[in-house]
């Protein structure tokens, strides 16, 4: 008779990933491209493809190759400010200036003058232009290699997300933005064959489990697999995954694993629980005119399902949600706000929701053609501006994790990114705060460029 009782829930991918993966100042400036593209943010990427974790030397010495690279804040942009303006227009005539004088892009144009959300667009129609606005301030490098603001630090904005985001439209619009990190259907063939042979729970378990699954497969849709962008959604997946499964502790105490959370073995039954990250918005407000928007909301939620495993090791989906799961993710999605300013990683994937909403609400209401404006420099694919490139992962192999609750043992989980923006740009209403902050922050100030506080 077994000792104990094993109830299997999918595994995830249990390697430490890192926070944002962002090397972009120090790629366009030295040469020595590999141990960027291999190793950023905390991780390693092989030849075949495969994450593992980044040592923390390495670590230490991207973040001053960055520094290095980095330029000097100019101090009007240094201070915080709650409202910064940035011209699309004199941001695409300053990427082309950049070009045109040897292509190296200044620092106040790849983070997009500091700002660390979009909170407002709006239509100049007599400078035939369009304006973001939103909070901002000058920018550094954290330990782990973000680009974060000098007194928040949280991210800021990067200029290849952007792109990113304005040129993947008709991509989000068909079948949306996602990732996924997933066992394969053999693997889960195997890890059955060998919990169905455990007598006991000792130290060979770790390596047998790990053995039996074998590599879990990375999947990103509707954004290039080697950007910046991609890395945030695998990022952002795999973090979700190593605070609910308790691989890690939790940043914040409001915020225990789902591990934690169970009662007891039994209260996971014969389902598992799937975790995604999606899109959290309210209603966009807009003027009258509809020439000024704002987003609102809180930009990011969790979400849960029940699946099960078919004995052929496929997924089925229930449709169903069990309260436990559905309590962590309310917890998590309660918490956002505060997750995302201690694991920079889930205030970077804000930020390209945010920038894929707003390509979807531009490309929806037409509000360049409004504007007469053409963003060649960001909107069209045939543009001289190459987004940086990173080494594509592809796998990552499994590691254990477990923990008792009685006399039973539950292990592991499974998520993703969903980014439906064009959903989110489809709900707005109007707003007549809209048409009050319309006149004041189409002010420009006087003998300002591209951007404005």
């Amino acid at each position: 008779m077994k000792a104990f009782t094993l109830l299997r829930v999918r595994f995830a991918f249990l390697l430490f990933l890192g926070i944002t993966l962002t090397a972009a100042t120090v790629q366009a400036q030295n040469n020595n491209n590999v141990f960027r593209r291999n190793s950023v943010g905390g991780v390693s990427i092989d030849a075949q493809g495969q994450l593992t974790s980044a040592p923390p030397e390495i670590r230490l010495k991207l973040r001053e190759e960055m520094l290095k690279a980095l330029q000097r804040v100019p101090g009007d942009l240094a201070a915080p400010v709650k409202m910064r303006k940035v011209s699309l227009r004199g941001l695409n005539n300053a990427i082309k200036a950049s070009v045109q004088n040897g292509g190296v892009l200044p620092d106040a144009v790849k983070f997009m003058a500091g700002l660390q959300r979009i909170e407002y667009v709006f239509v100049d129609e007599k400078n035939n232009d369009v304006i973001l606005a939103g909070p901002a301030e000058g920018w550094t490098v954290d330990q782990m290699g973000n680009v974060v603001g000098l007194t928040t630090g949280r991210p800021v904005l990067m200029l290849d997300d952007f792109i990113v985001a304005m040129q993947s439209t008709d991509e989000a619009r068909r079948s949306g933005i996602t990732c996924s990190i997933d066992p394969t259907a053999e693997g889960r063939r195997n890890l059955d064959n060998y919990l169905a042979g455990l007598r006991q729970m000792d130290a060979s378990v770790k390596a047998g489990i790990e053995r039996a699954m074998g590599a879990q497969v990375i999947t990103v849709t509707g954004v290039p697999k080697s950007s910046h962008f991609a890395r945030v959604l695998v990022a952002a997946d795999f973090r979700m995954k190593r605070i609910a499964m308790h691989l890690e502790p939790s940043p914040l105490r409001a915020l225990p694993s789902y591990l934690e959370m169970l009662p007891s073995a039994r209260a996971v039954k014969n389902a598992m629980p799937r975790w995604w990250l999606a899109c959290n918005y309210e209603p966009l407000a807009r003027s009258e005119d509809g020439l000024a928007w704002q987003l609102r909301g809180p930009g990011v939620k969790a979400m849960t399902e029940d699946e099960l495993i078919a004995a052929d090791g496929t997924v089925q989906q229930t449709g169903r949600t069990s309260a436990i799961p559905q309590k962590w993710a309310d917890a998590m999605t309660k918490n956002y706000e505060e997750l995302s300013a201690e694991d920079k990683i889930f205030g970077d994937l804000r930020n390209v929701m945010d920038m894929c909403v707003i390509a979807a609400l531009l490309q929806k209401e037409q509000l360049l053609t409004k504007a007469n404006l053409d963003l060649d420099m960001i909107v069209d694919k045939s543009t001289p501006v190459q987004i940086d490139q990173y080494s594509v992962p592809s796998t990552v192999p499994t590691a254990f994790s477990a923990m008792k609750k009685g006399s039973q043992w539950v292990i592991t989980a499974s998520g993703g990114v969903d980014i439906d923006s064009w959903e989110v740009a489809s709900h707005t209403e109007k707003s007549p705060e809209m048409d009050k902050l319309e006149g004041d922050l189409l002010a420009q100030g006087e003998g300002t460029t591209w951007w404005w506080n």
